[in-house]
């Protein structure tokens, strides 16, 4: 009797064991499949076209210097043949994050499926919905997943060590329309507070608090400069608390790392934002109380 309860507790073992592993090299096998997927696509996007030849004629005939057209190294015709939700993509030297920038319809689909909209634990790395998709609007919200492999927004979390922080502070967002330079003012861990994901604000001065709120509990974050223009905040999962969040956040800087103020033009922009916010929001609950 015993020898056969001894021969059932060591099936059980095997089985338990095998199933596991299985579970293990299953989760192994898609998170290898997701970054082999995203090392083409960074293949991909780096076959831009050449520019066509000048030939001697045509230099000799201009006669005054014109500002060259802004080219991005990202080729985002062949990233839009493939996912029409491409908005930007993401590069910071020395490290893992070297990606394409989705935005979908809402915050849940992309959170598990990649680039191809394939269902997929490692997801994307997405611009929050309520974003403005050419990043030009005051809060620029970017998750992605703390993969245990180093992939996706995993690096984003060793910004909290302050060594790190600063040698790794300059990235950049590439769009087809501008290249965007960035410098990271601030990062840390928290609580998955509602209002980071904040994108409208009614004026000049609710902005830069909310900057100043954001920055506050970091204890080496950079000066920045008010009146702000925009902020970058990167989002990725942590562990230090229940339902803890990693914040990296930065600021638009021009090629010598100063920091970009805003314009009339900017800023009345953004006030024309808040009033279509404002407007689409009425209609919607307009409609609502119209059809109960």
């Amino acid at each position: 009797m015993r020898d056969k309860l001894h021969r059932l507790v060591i099936i059980v073992l095997v089985l338990v064991l095998v199933v596991s592993g299985g579970m293990v090299f299953s989760q192994w096998l898609e998170n290898k499949r997701a970054q082999d997927e995203y090392n083409r696509l960074a293949q991909l996007a780096s076959q831009t076209s050449e520019e066509p030849e000048t030939t001697e004629a045509q230099t000799e005939a201009q006669t005054e210097p014109e500002t060259e057209p802004y080219k991005s190294p990202i080729d985002f015709e062949a990233l839009w043949a493939e996912n029409p939700d491409t908005v930007g993509w993401i590069t910071i030297e020395g490290t893992n994050i070297n990606y394409p920038i989705v935005k979908g319809t809402d915050n849940d689909f992309y959170l598990n499926h990649d680039f191809n909209g394939e269902e997929n634990i490692a997801g994307s790395i997405y611009l929050d919905f309520e974003s403005q998709g050419d990043f030009d609007g005051r809060n620029n919200i970017i998750y992605g997943h703390n993969m245990k492999n180093g992939s996706m927004f995993k690096d984003v979390v060793r910004y909290k060590d302050e060594a790190y922080f600063k040698e790794h502070q300059f990235f950049t967002i590439y769009t087809p329309e501008r290249e965007i330079r960035l410098k990271s003012v601030a990062a840390y861990y928290g609580e998955a507070k509602p209002i980071v994901r904040k994108t409208r604000f009614k004026s000049q001065e609710s902005f830069d608090a909310f900057v100043k709120e954001m920055l506050s509990p970091c204890a080496y974050a950079e000066p920045v400069q008010y009146p702000a223009r925009t902020l970058y905040t990167l989002v990725t999962c942590s562990y230090e608390i229940n339902d803890a969040r990693t914040f990296l956040f930065a600021v638009e800087v021009d090629e010598d790392g100063n920091e970009i103020p805003p314009d009339e033009a900017f800023q009345e922009r953004q006030l024309d934002l808040v009033r279509q916010y404002a407007e689409e929001r009425a209609k919607q609950e307009s409609a609502a109380e119209s059809n109960p």
